[in-house]
């Protein structure tokens, strides 16, 4: 089984628990990872080189998933929009791309890690999952837990995982920091503004963005 594996900082609670649940279930025996950036993975999704993945929602509406992905249900602090002459997509994305234009927000988009550093510098910017909140009422999904088979450990994974809390060890903190340049402290501080679940509301806000980005589409 092939997982692929977006290394930021969104998804280090999860990754923390597939640790864990891999040493205790059969899948360990057979679990790889292939690392990438979300457009990355989505790609080696789509072509069936991973097996499951966090996958983008504007490309997840055609894949199986199970209730599971990145959420904000208000701001994310790590999907930004930067002051710019220009339109300038950030390569790295693929929904927040559309989400800058379904709400016509210009500028420079900036997502993951590096938007979190942008964030934490007090740099000018607009946070696109508030925006949406704001516009909406409603949270924003950002990826969902995707597979093309193996329906049953999935549906166990989102299980164990949503029913544990989020607390990550002293020394993977001190890895996360080292790695991203961002303080342990704020670490934990940016993962409150992360949910997991897709629950109801969650669903409406997804459901609320595929056709608010079909519209731009047609237009």
């Amino acid at each position: 089984m092939v997982f692929g594996k977006i290394e930021y900082l969104n998804l280090l609670p999860f990754h923390i628990f597939m640790k864990r649940f891999t040493r205790s279930s059969q899948a360990s025996m057979s679990m790889h990872y292939k690392r990438g950036v979300p457009s990355k993975i989505n790609r080696d999704f789509h072509s069936r080189r991973v097996d499951a993945a966090f996958i983008s929602s504007i490309t997840a509406k055609k894949h199986q998933h199970v209730d599971l992905g990145i959420i904000a249900k208000k701001e994310v602090l790590s999907v930004l929009v930067a002051p710019c002459e220009n339109e300038i997509k950030d390569g790295d994305s693929a929904t927040s791309n559309v989400l800058a234009r379904v709400l016509k927000v210009k500028g420079e988009v900036l997502i993951g890690d590096k938007a979190l550093r942008y964030y934490l510098k007090n740099k000018p910017h607009i946070d696109l999952a508030k925006e949406w909140q704001k516009k909406h009422n409603l949270p924003f999904v950002f990826a969902l837990l995707c597979f093309h088979k193996d329906k049953k450990i999935y549906q166990k994974i989102q299980k164990e995982f949503l029913k544990q809390k989020v607390k990550i060890p002293q020394y993977i903190l001190k890895e996360a920091s080292s790695r991203t340049k961002i303080s342990g402290k704020d670490i934990v501080k940016y993962l409150e503004h992360i949910s997991y679940k897709l629950d109801f509301k969650a669903k409406r806000g997804l459901l609320k963005f595929y056709n608010e980005a079909n519209k731009i589409k047609k237009g």
